[in-house]
């Protein structure tokens, strides 16, 4: 569908905003790692919401350790978890440690055990978007583009740095979401923001792929992402 776009000087306190709700709707929320969305998470851990009946799950996860300054589960645990004033959501991360079979073999069994079989309806899936048009961790050219059955995928060979193995929901999974946000911002990524919402969608632009098939779309963008600075 088409992605509904939203430029704001910074987005950051939008997406604040849209994780704060969704956590006081009780919902099931994936998160996304990267440099970009850590203030989000700041600004949402100081709106004061109730997360006691939200569950966070992770779009991908690089396979190292918890407590590894690469984890995506770090970084939402230092900006959002451990700055939370009440009750904290249920934490279902990735077990990146695991490595990228054995943690796809395990996330995805504990999405069964929650939604079932089939896709899981996750109501939030917050994305991050690469220079590359990569969105969690589904690179440019992957085989785990073509998946449609199954939910995660173990990725052995990441597309940019930090090169490390990793596992990831599937373009399908992301998609059957209720809502997927993307947060995008800096002039490096206005290409890809471009290529993502603009072009014909193209697996060199896995990006596209989540936003065709996805029933609802937002990408909250600053000036120097949208191209308008």
């Amino acid at each position: 569908m088409a992605a509904r776009r939203i430029v704001l000087d910074d987005p950051a306190p939008r997406a604040a905003e849209l994780l704060a709700a969704a956590a006081e709707a009780g919902s099931q929320i994936a998160l996304t790692g990267g440099s970009t969305p850590r203030r989000a998470y700041e600004l949402a851990a100081e709106a004061g919401s109730d997360w006691s009946r939200a569950t966070l799950w992770w779009g991908d996860e690089r396979c190292v350790g918890p407590e590894d300054e690469r984890s995506n589960f770090r970084l939402a645990r230092e900006a959002l978890l451990e700055r939370l004033p009440g009750p904290g959501p249920a934490i279902r991360r990735i077990e990146g440690e695991l490595g990228p079979v054995r943690g796809a073999e395990a996330y995805e069994g504990a999405l069964r055990d929650t939604f079932g079989a089939g896709l899981p309806r996750l109501d939030l899936v917050l994305l991050g978007l690469g220079p590359d048009a990569h969105c969690a961790s589904l690179f440019p050219g992957a085989p785990a583009l073509d998946e449609r059955a199954r939910a995660v995928v173990g990725v052995e060979r990441a597309g940019l740095a930090p090169w490390v193995a990793r596992v990831s929901l599937t373009v399908s999974a992301l998609a059957a979401a209720g809502e997927v946000v993307f947060l995008v911002t800096g002039a490096d990524k206005a290409r890809a923001v471009s290529r993502a919402f603009d072009e014909p969608l193209s697996g060199a632009a896995p990006a596209s792929l989540v936003a065709a098939e996805a029933a609802s779309v937002t990408v909250l963008l600053d000036p120097e992402a949208a191209g308008t600075a």
